[in-house]
């Protein structure tokens, strides 16, 4: 019994802590750096609040509480972008409530800038992507009544680690985005040489 109860200890004790609401509306800093250690090495990001402030706080709350941990590069598009974020439905479905309005685009998508995703209204929550050139366009483009995507810093070091990334699968990805979602080991079978976030922290705070 003594043993059970020690395994049980040692096992929660190493676990994540369970969502808290009030994640939801922690404010960021002014500024601060953030650590992506990868499957190809690490890179940093420089966010900046005033960029777009509602999406930053997103990211920071994101980072805080390591939800980009061991999650995957899963969409790179040579001389275009490459996309990442939370596809964990358990984690999706704690954070979905808590929506983050749309901002608009005061910063640029150039080479290593970084941006929300989106697929609509309201809709920038879990995946971000890297600029791998000067995207002009993203800044302008209206997609589904919303336009642009609000940069949100830029890589500050490391950007041959993002440009290392492999990209051979390109957007076929996108046939397969359900089962990345409802079944990560299958989408994996699928796609198996993409890139992993393996820690994701924030490393400096001014």
């Amino acid at each position: 019994m003594k043993k059970i109860l020690l395994l049980f200890i040692v096992i929660t004790g190493c676990s994540k802590p369970a969502f808290k609401s009030n994640w939801a509306t922690e404010r960021s800093p002014e500024t601060f750096n953030a650590r992506f250690e990868t499957s190809k090495g690490s890179f940093d990001l420089q966010i900046t609040r005033e960029y777009s402030p509602l999406a930053v706080d997103r990211v920071y709350q994101l980072l805080k509480h390591h939800l980009f941990d061991n999650t995957l590069f899963y969409r790179v598009v040579p001389n275009f972008v490459a996309q990442f974020g939370v596809t964990d439905t358990t984690v999706i479905n704690k954070w979905k409530a808590f929506v983050v309005p749309d901002e608009k685009v005061v910063s640029n998508n150039t080479r290593g800038a970084v941006s929300f995703a989106r697929g609509g209204k309201e809709s920038r929550k879990f995946l971000l992507f890297i600029n791998l050139k000067d995207n002009p366009k993203l800044d302008t483009v209206i997609a589904n009544g919303v336009t642009g995507y609000p940069p949100l810093g830029k890589v500050i070091r490391g950007m041959e680690v993002v440009d290392s990334l492999y990209s051979g699968y390109g957007n076929s990805v996108f046939k397969y985005e359900g089962i990345m979602y409802k079944n990560r080991p299958a989408f994996l079978d699928t796609f198996p040489k993409l890139d992993l976030i393996r820690k994701a922290y924030i490393l400096k705070i001014k």
